[in-house]
């Protein structure tokens, strides 16, 4: 099975780097999906969810306020200013990184519509985990 090499940096650090089946961006004009071998491209990111697949199908999520993400064949390397991971820990833990999470795209983003779309997709993501 092909993957693509994806990598997340923050101001902070790098907070995700795993070959991945496949990743959905909110890109600027619009969510779009990459997969291995895909077309060399650059976009800006605006708030909103990355979704990951990982090769054996699981489901990862991680908030970002905005950014920009350079695609190669093999590889996918996103530089965003916030993120929050949404996966791993208990119950509690994961309740505390959407509140985050929550509060990330607020300071992100002037429009209630989007942040609406936005926080109902990190419900249902955290619902998956």
């Amino acid at each position: 099975m092909d993957t693509l090499k994806l990598e997340i940096v923050t101001p902070e650090g790098l907070i995700f780097q795993s070959n991945v089946k496949s990743v959905t961006f909110p890109g600027e004009e619009g969510e779009f999906g990459v997969l291995p071998k895909h077309a060399s491209l650059l976009s800006l990111l605006k708030p909103g969810v990355i979704e990951i697949t990982l090769p054996d199908g699981k489901q990862e999520s991680i908030v970002i306020n905005w950014g920009h993400v350079k695609v190669d064949e093999n590889k996918a390397v996103a530089l965003v200013e916030g993120a929050i991971p949404l996966a791993g820990g208990s119950e509690s833990e994961i309740a505390k990184r959407i509140e985050e999470a929550k509060k990330l795209l607020e300071s992100a983003s002037d429009s209630k519509a989007a942040l609406a779309a936005v926080e109902a997709r990190i419900e249902k993501a955290a619902k998956i985990i």
